[in-house]
């Protein structure tokens, strides 16, 4: 029964995985299709709101975008793996207290990117006054995020709901008939859940990851190019932060892990080459673009905003070990404040 319950956890997960990398491509080849749509439009009239300084000074914003390349994947390689030393250094194991508040600070990270970041993006983009059918007048930017939310909550049910049923029918066909109960593995429930959460999590945050580097490629600004490129560093490393703390719950097998780990710190060096090589054809204003970068951006911010408050803040904030406890109470909420405090600063940058 126990080969019979991790097997089917592993192919959940390497299902999960394989959906992980399919939108991933979709999200690159979404822009490849603005790019595309992009160079048959340059003979019609250009919208009001595109920059006009865009083409100055490139060889000083090109500086910035190659530095950010390697520095942005260390920062994100650093923010993923710190949680992951828990085998190392036991104080940051999952079940620590250092390990509750880390995580609790990594979560305000995660939601003010929602809140702070992602989702006013998208209002703007979806808003934009390039954008002239009368269809856009709808608010389409909290309809999507609502819709993201609801999609990943059905997916944490659904998922855990038929995993725990096929358990009970499990156990259900070994029983000895001397009891009509049914043992289920709590562990084993909350292991497969603690899985669906990380890597729905890195759904969220690598769409947003791909937008946000193809932003600092396609800026030929060395202003926006060097503002981008430090908040990026930091913005990096914090979501690592919170995406690593999930996994390191998660209990994957090393090649999950190293898999995980890989996608979330290419996505941004990724996203700013594919920036850098549309940049002299890439108009951010265009129609096509800001529908695309729009709609990807709500739906990340609606899976963010859901992860953070109901995966990962209510979850811990409930937990026994922080109930009993009132200084890791504090702790906890001071570090929450203090990570949404941070990401929420970076707003001015990126």
């Amino acid at each position: 029964m126990r080969n019979m319950s991790f097997s089917q956890i592993l192919s959940r997960s390497c299902f999960t995985n394989k959906l992980l990398l399919f939108f991933f491509s979709i999200s690159l080849l979404l822009i490849a299709v603005v790019n595309a749509a992009e160079g048959h439009s340059h003979g019609g009239p250009k919208c009001e709101c595109s920059h006009k300084d865009d083409h100055e000074n490139k060889a000083g914003a090109r500086k910035y975008k190659i530095a950010a390349i390697p520095t942005v994947l260390v920062a994100g390689i650093i923010g993923v793996l710190f949680p992951l030393l828990g085998k190392v250094f036991p104080s940051l194991r999952p079940e620590t207290s250092f390990f509750f508040v880390t995580k609790a600070f990594a979560a305000g990270v995660i939601l003010a990117t929602g809140f702070m970041h992602v989702l006013p993006e998208a209002y703007e983009m979806l808003n934009s006054p390039c954008l002239t059918s009368e269809a856009w007048e709808f608010p389409f930017t909290g309809f999507i995020a609502m819709i993201a939310a609801i999609l990943t909550l059905s997916v944490d049910t659904f998922a855990t709901s038929s995993f725990y049923k096929s358990h009970c029918n499990a156990s259900k066909r070994v029983s000895d008939g001397e009891s009509g109960e049914t043992s289920v593995d709590s562990e084993k429930v909350q292991v497969l859940r603690t899985r669906i959460i990380a890597q729905v999590l890195e759904l969220g945050i690598i769409v947003h990851s791909v937008v946000i580097g193809i932003s600092l490629g396609a800026s030929q600004s060395p202003d926006a190019a060097k503002a981008l490129f430090t908040a990026l560093m930091f913005h990096q490393c914090f979501e690592g932060l919170g995406l690593g703390g999930c996994i390191a719950q998660g209990k994957f097998k090393c090649l999950s892990v190293t898999i995980m780990s890989t996608f979330f710190a290419i996505t941004t060096p990724i996203g700013i080459v594919v920036g850098m090589g549309i940049a002299n054809s890439y108009d951010e204003s265009s129609p096509t673009a800001l529908i695309v970068q729009g709609v990807l951006n709500a739906a990340s911010a609606g899976i963010l905003i859901y992860m953070s408050l109901v995966d990962l803040l209510a979850a811990d904030f409930m937990h026994p070990k922080m109930q009993s406890n009132t200084g890791l109470q504090i702790m906890a909420h001071i570090a929450l404040l203090l990570g949404a405090a941070l990401m929420s600063l970076l707003a001015k940058w990126a």
